[in-house]
């Protein structure tokens, strides 16, 4: 990761260097300099911070910015407008057209809250590009009468969010928007590995399953359909069990080949896991587990090995998940 990242920072900086000479490049080998390591708070690798007028203090974090492309768009966004100002149709549909996805920003006037949250977003997400507009008639092209922010996906509308001064942050917006980057259901590889945890949601489901069993489709369609629901707050990921290379995916989830198929929730920032009560993989099952889950009523998923016959034969009980409560306490 740190090899590439490093090949795509180099081609960002020479392309830089023609258009925008005042932004200089540098590299650290933090395992030398122990003390710039501590004084920015290195913890992963790699890190790419971005400083401005020459502060030395709380620099810019680049997170998630892996291509040459989108480092050059994130670092022109820092330094200049972060949109492009959209005063006609055809202006809006040559944006939404260029790319495969592409946000614009619909709002009545161009002097609120919304607007500055709209503009904050779009620095951090490089990409896709951003427009807005305050047109009338660019509005009423869409049919839009609110303050709105939709993303386009190969020139069509998939999502409109309100923008209500005050109501949404950066974060919420950033976290809808990167989802498009995926697909509704992202299967888990090596290569989509690194996507998947790029996205700044926290909660994940995963399902477990053969994806060359006779029920899969089924299944599938059912996760897909459910998926549709929680985009934005759940991120949903399919994992095949008969993908060798998934072993340890099945280990730390601590699920057997008889579990399958199981689905189960990760939350990332307290890794905490949950199990899906329902064995069927049905739509409504799905929906009211991501729902008990969020609403903070799901159980915790504590794995446990199966209690041994001749667990209490000896002065000293051996005590697993399944024994250890009623055992103790």
């Amino acid at each position: 990761a740190s090899q590439n990242l490093s090949e795509e920072f180099a081609k960002a900086a020479g392309q830089l260097k023609k258009e925008a000479p005042r932004i200089q490049f540098g590299k650290i080998d933090v395992t030398h300099q122990h003390d710039l390591r501590k004084e920015f708070h290195i913890r992963e690798f790699p890190t790419v911070k971005f400083f401005v007028d020459g502060r030395r203090e709380d620099p810019i974090d680049c997170k998630g910015v892996r291509q040459a492309s989108a480092f050059i768009t994130w670092v022109k966004r820092r330094t200049g407008p972060s949109t492009v100002l959209i005063n006609s149709t055809a202006q809006a549909e040559a944006i939404i057209n260029a790319d495969d996805l592409a946000v614009i920003g619909f709002f009545k006037e161009l002097h609120n809250d919304s607007v500055e949250v709209f503009c904050e977003t779009a620095r951090d997400v490089p990409e896709m590009p951003f427009g807005m507009t305050a047109s009338k008639d660019v509005r009423a092209n869409y049919g839009i009468q609110k303050n709105t922010l939709v993303v386009f996906k190969k020139g069509k509308p998939v999502h409109n969010e309100v923008l209500e001064d005050g109501r949404q942050n950066k974060l919420d917006l950033t976290r809808i928007i990167k989802t498009f980057t995926l697909d509704l259901v992202t299967e888990y590889n090596l290569q989509t590995s690194v996507k998947i945890f790029d996205v700044p949601v926290e909660n994940h489901i995963l399902l477990f399953t053969p994806m060359n069993s006779e029920a899969f489709s089924a299944i599938y369609e059912n996760y897909t359909a459910a998926a549709a629901e929680f985009r934005g707050k759940i991120m949903f990921v399919l994992v095949d069990t008969n993908e060798s290379r998934n072993g340890r995916v099945f280990e730390y989830f601590r699920v057997r080949e008889v579990d399958v198929p199981a689905v189960r929730i990760l939350n990332l920032t307290s890794d905490a896991k949950y199990k899906m009560p329902a064995d069927e993989v049905t739509v409504e099952n799905l929906k009211e587990f991501c729902q008990s889950y969020l609403n903070g009523k799901a159980k915790l998923h504590l794995p446990s090995e199966e209690i041994p016959e001749d667990w209490d034969k000896m002065p000293v009980k051996v005590l697993v998940g399944k024994n250890f409560n009623k055992i103790v306490f």
